[in-house]
């Protein structure tokens, strides 16, 4: 995002490496892989990049920028 990208949206990936961490855990523990149950992410980082829309001449409304998790200046 810091080289040039206007917005980004996508899974949190701490949250997705804990969670492989669990699968690992009950697989050691004797778990057929093929038997646990596919996960999707549950949360999700929206980053704004503000110095890429003053470049590009936009304007990001309000409510969008109190919704982003990061907003880079």
């Amino acid at each position: 995002m810091s080289a040039g990208g206007l917005m980004s949206y996508g899974p949190d990936l701490a949250d997705l490496y804990g969670r492989a961490a669990i699968y690992v855990d009950r697989i050691l523990k004797g778990a057929k892989p093929g038997e646990l149950p596919v996960e999707q992410p549950e949360k999700f980082h929206l980053v704004i990049n503000l110095r890429t829309a003053k470049a590009l001449g936009l304007t990001i409304p309000a409510p969008l920028l109190l919704r982003a998790d990061q907003l880079l200046e």
